[in-house]
């Protein structure tokens, strides 16, 4: 017996929550595109992210460490694998549409810029006269207009619910408003898990690198609330600490931050008793999230990374070497586009120049803005 769209549509409408988001109820696609036989419009859009060439291009782009630095670390690709994996985890335990949730977060990090927050923070600075640059807002773009795969259309073609996750996929640091999208909603029950998993992949994760990388010490992290509260649960009092320890240690941490955001959206479930999505998106804040409390340790555990490991020397020289790379680069490319490749000279007739440098940058992994300044700038190096 084959399983059928038809059928996977009607699994969804028997078994998903009242306030889940349908398939086979999706708003649709911007260009006419009939759905396949065998899998739902959502799965098709997890499908067609999936294969994209700036989801591959994820693979060598910075988390926090240039991939140099050595093997162990998160990449882009990594950290969107973990925060996908932790979201299907929230979808299935509250029954709403895990192909969806699965797509939003593939789909969140697409329009990074290489070299993690520093390039971000450098091609903002370098586009503030023409719009700046924010990987929320570019994400949305590569999905919509910048990937290149289909004859009719830019963009891939993805369903209305699945840009709307990507669009208002904020975070504390991230804002983005998108127009063509009512900014009076939330974002959906889905799209809110793939915030929260978001966030709570990089903390962990990012905790877990600066460890293993020796930029963050067992004693300093004596003065974090969470951390003690993970020693006491451990029974640990150590002053070292083997892998096996730590992966244990992350593992906890983890699990404790997806038990408390279970615990606290169900609770707000309860007290809300939505029946559609919509009840979700109108709501006054957001339903998935944590604790007050637990929110509470996140943010003194936020301060002490931003503090001890994006301020680290190590990680600073990385963004000063990124700085470099892209300024000098960014610059030769506006003094003279003709350097630009020609999939890229050819959209200078629709689009700024500034804006096009931005997104010819922002497609760029670490090792190929590496290289490409080298081209520019290194005299004995073929271009």
């Amino acid at each position: 017996m084959q399983v059928t769209r038809q059928k996977l549509e009607q699994f969804e409408a028997d078994s998903l929550a009242p306030f889940a988001l349908l398939s086979r109820a999706s708003q649709g696609r911007r260009y006419p595109d009939p759905e396949p036989r065998y899998r739902t419009a959502f799965q098709r859009d997890r499908d067609r992210i999936v294969h994209s060439a700036a989801f591959r291009s994820l693979e060598y782009k910075t988390q926090v460490f240039v991939n140099d630095e050595g093997d162990y670390y998160r990449t882009r690709l990594t950290h969107t694998l973990e925060v996908t994996q932790i979201g299907r985890t929230f979808a299935r335990a509250f029954g709403v549409n895990e192909d969806l949730v699965e797509a939003i977060c593939l789909a969140h990090d697409l329009g990074h810029a290489p070299f993690g927050h520093a390039g971000e923070v450098v091609l903002n600075d370098l586009m503030k006269e023409k719009g700046g640059f924010n990987h929320n807002h570019q994400s949305y773009r590569v999905v919509s207009e910048i990937e290149q795969r289909y004859v009719d259309w830019s963009g891939l073609n993805l369903t209305h619910e699945t840009l709307e996750g990507i669009a208002k996929h904020e975070t504390e640091y991230d804002i983005s408003e998108i127009a063509g999208f009512d900014l009076e909603l939330r974002a959906s029950f889905e799209a809110q898990i793939a915030n929260v998993a978001d966030e709570l992949a990089y903390n962990a994760h990012d905790l877990d690198d600066g460890l293993q990388a020796g930029l963050i010490t067992l004693d300093s992290l004596g003065e974090v609330e969470i951390w003690r509260q993970l020693c006491n649960r451990l029974g640990w009092s150590g002053n070292r600490m083997d892998a096996i320890t730590r992966h244990l240690f992350i593992r906890e941490l983890i699990g404790s931050q997806i038990d408390d955001v279970l615990e606290e959206t169900g609770r707000r479930l309860n007290v809300l008793k939505p029946r559609a999505s919509v009840d979700i998106q109108r709501h006054d804040r957001d339903i998935v999230s944590h604790s007050t409390g637990r929110g509470q340790l996140n943010r003194e555990l936020k301060d002490f990374l931003f503090e001890h490991m994006y301020r680290h020397f190590r990680v600073v020289r990385m963004a000063k070497r990124a700085e470099r790379f892209l300024t000098d680069s960014f610059h030769s490319y506006i003094d003279e586009p003709r350097q630009l490749p020609m999939e890229y000279q050819s959209k200078l007739t629709a689009d700024n120049l500034h804006r096009v440098v931005a997104d010819y940058i922002a497609s760029m992994t670490d090792r190929s803005a590496m290289l490409e300044y080298r081209r520019l700038f290194d005299p004995m190096m073929r271009p």
